[in-house]
């Protein structure tokens, strides 16, 4: 939908970021801050018309009550949006804007990437919202840019201009992940044995983590245990599963390299930033693994990558503040 985006004095604004297993959603208060979280699984519903529904029943009466029928939406998406038909990559979810905006009685309507959306918070968030691999934080200036692990794998910037910080979404994630030892040859080419195209995804996402489980194992010459992504992290984290261990290592090391590819692509000196739902639960087992020291071996340019900063964004509800951002009256010009 086109047209300026923006929250009126006296109402709020509806603001959803949508994945692939889950979806988030906000109400935005006209005074700009979000109250009234939820999270909904994406399986629970049919569409996403119903599942806006199911949280807009729950709004308290201070905010409109169980009949609030807001004017204004952001909603940030797994997958590219191009055009009025908006399917998510990893999700049976499908819908039409135009089909939406008349469902919900919307008169402005914003859908964009979620990792677009992530990386329009990137320069508004503070100390307490990251966590740095060194003692200073990123600074908001120059470029800046986002990966982030979760059902798939999301990858975004952020260009400081003079009209103030345009995001450049993309689809990253798809992009062919490149091995940086003997080891992660090894690991790529037992892959290959049964995807044409290894992307990053396939191995650095909820999705991929199983699949990377049964490379090393097969590397090491084993068979893996069928574990999903979130029990295949626990026993990682619990030091009860050795090659539980090794996945989780792997998988921090290889998101190093692609986090190093990414940088050097976009030239994001301003800083490289993860978020994604599944590295906020390595904690320490993330900054004590190969993570950094992947992402600036990168040869010649080592020193290029040793003086840009990366954090982890703990705050999940980031990507819900940049969908908040892309209604601002600075971001009505940009296509929606």
């Amino acid at each position: 939908m086109t047209g300026p985006a923006t929250v009126g004095r006296n109402e709020g604004a509806l603001l959803a970021d949508i994945g692939g297993s889950n979806a988030r959603f906000a109400w935005l208060m006209p005074q700009g801050h979000l109250c009234h979280v939820r999270t909904l699984a994406v399986a629970a519903y049919p569409g996403v018309v119903e599942a806006v529904r199911s949280y807009l029943a729950t709004l308290p009466a201070e905010l409109g009550g169980a009949g609030a029928a807001p004017r204004c939406a952001a909603l940030a998406v797994a997958c590219a949006v191009e055009g009025d038909k908006v399917e998510l990559t990893n999700s049976s979810w499908c819908f039409s804007q135009r089909a939406l905006c008349e469902a919900l009685g919307l008169q402005r309507l914003r859908v964009l990437n979620d990792f677009e959306a992530l990386a329009l918070s990137l320069p508004r968030l503070q100390g307490h919202q990251l966590r740095s691999h060194a003692a200073e934080l990123p600074r908001p200036q120059g470029t800046l840019a986002v990966i982030g692990p979760g059902t798939g794998l999301g990858v975004a910037g952020v260009v400081q201009t003079a009209q103030g910080w345009q995001a450049l979404p993309g689809e990253g994630g798809h992009a062919t992940l490149a091995p940086a030892d003997a080891f992660e040859s090894e690991l790529l080419a037992h892959v290959r044995r049964d995807l044409s195209h290894v992307s990053a995804e396939r191995l650095l996402s909820g999705m991929g983590l199983p699949r990377l489980h049964r490379a090393v194992a097969a590397v090491h010459g084993q068979v893996a245990a069928e574990l999903g992504a979130e029990a295949l992290v626990e026993a990682a984290l619990a030091g009860s599963d050795v090659l539980c261990v090794r996945t989780l290592e792997s998988f921090c090391a290889l998101l190093g390299g692609f986090a190093g590819n990414v940088a050097l692509t976009l030239g994001a000196r301003g800083g490289v930033y993860i978020g994604g739902g599944i590295v906020p639960r390595l904690g320490d087992f993330f900054f004590r693994s190969q993570f950094r020291q992947r992402f600036e071996a990168k040869g010649r340019f080592e020193s290029y990558l040793q003086a840009i900063p990366t954090a982890l964004i703990t705050d999940t509800l980031a990507a819900l503040g940049g969908a908040a951002v892309a209604l601002e009256p600075s971001a009505a010009h940009k296509p929606a």
